[in-house]
């Protein structure tokens, strides 16, 4: 059976790929989390109880954790997704992503290399490492052009400046060490279980409650939309069937203006909740001011997924929404439990440190 060593496996994306995962009934997944306030158990509650799932909190960045795991468990694989990953908070707070992003990847990279290194030589063959990355990394587009894989780097914001340096480790670990990294760059995510911090998720529960929908600035900037199930199987494909030390990127080809998003969701909320009182849900948009270097699009040509690995989303952006919709709908309970804590919807990414719990988007 195979043993697949997930990091950040109780975060959106990561949970997604695991309960994907074991779906299959052929592999073993160790979560290595350090429950963070967008690490939620309730997200794996469907798998919590499988003899092929384990869960074991730490933190990426301790290499004495993340080395004794490695040890114990022998994975096949890792597949890293531990990341400090909003934007916003970056700007409030960037010294955490640094630490998490960047030292934490590199504790895992040589960690890794040490492992790896001991293994046979048939073992070291079909041993692989994953790293997963974001497009934020590639910097802006114009109103032109798509991110391919040779595209130079530019990020913009602490976090994609963070997300920039790991890849540079991942890619340096390969061609240094011979480790067998894998790193995918990928669009934006949206679908269930996602924390309520980023827009789609937050414009849905505040539609639902009549509360007002923050867009920033004049709500043009630009965004290329994937469906989390949709990353997932692409992640796998890479996994399974991708190029030692090549990079893949992955996108839902569906561009968007972050005001175009807002006003699809407003109808997808009044079409299927007929009954809200406060129907048409988009007179509850708002502009509000504009993020600090909000970099204005981002596009992904994932022509080499789709060419090489045979790859392609399944979910168009209207089904998607629909689907994302119906389950904040029906999952208020796990809405409740993930936002128990510090974060109220409030605006983040004004760069006060101090006073960014003053601010309400909501």
């Amino acid at each position: 059976m195979k043993r697949i060593l997930v990091t950040g496996g109780a975060g959106f994306i990561g949970s997604c790929f695991i309960r994907q995962v074991l779906a299959d009934g052929e592999t073993r997944i160790l979560n290595l989390d350090k429950l963070t306030y967008a690490g939620n158990l309730d997200s794996l509650a469907t798998v919590a109880g499988s003899s092929h799932y384990e869960f074991h909190q730490a933190d990426v960045a301790d290499s004495e954790a993340v080395s004794g795991t490695i040890a114990r468990f022998r994975p096949d694989a890792i597949v890293h997704f531990a990341a400090e990953s909003h934007v916003d908070r970056s700007i409030d707070g960037p010294a955490e992503f640094v630490r998490t992003n960047v030292l934490g990847t590199f504790e895992l990279l040589d960690a890794a290399r040490h492992y790896w290194g001991q293994l046979s030589s048939s073992a070291r063959d079909n041993w692989r490492f994953l790293h997963i990355s974001t497009d934020e990394v590639y910097g802006s587009l114009g109103p032109e052009g798509r991110f391919t894989e040779q595209t130079r780097y530019a990020p913009n914001s602490p976090y994609s400046a963070s997300k920039a340096a790991a890849d540079h480790f991942a890619r340096a670990y390969h061609h240094t060490f011979g480790l067998p990294v894998l790193t995918t760059n990928c669009s934006n995510n949206y679908g269930p279980y996602q924390f309520p911090e980023k827009l789609i998720p937050l414009v849905i529960l505040n539609a639902l409650e009549g509360k007002p929908l923050p867009v920033y600035g004049s709500g043009q900037n630009v965004r290329d939309w994937i469906y989390v199930e949709d990353h997932c199987r692409a992640l796998q494909a890479v996994l399974e069937r991708g190029r030692p030390g090549e990079v893949y990127n992955i996108g839902g080809d569906c561009e968007r203006t972050n005001l175009t998003v807002v006003q699809q969701i407003c109808q997808a909320v009044d079409e299927l909740i007929p009954e809200l009182p406060h129907r048409p849900t988009s007179r509850l948009i708002t502009f509000v001011q504009d993020r600090p270097g909000h970099d204005f699009r981002y596009a992904i040509d994932a022509t080499k997924m789709r060419g090489e690995l045979g790859w392609a989303p399944r979910e168009d952006f209207q089904s998607g929404i629909e689907s994302t919709v119906r389950w904040y709908r029906d999952n208020r309970r796990w809405v409740d439990r993930v936002t128990s804590g510090a974060y109220r919807r409030q605006r983040l990414g004004l760069g006060q440190i101090d006073d960014c719990e003053t601010e309400p988007m909501t």
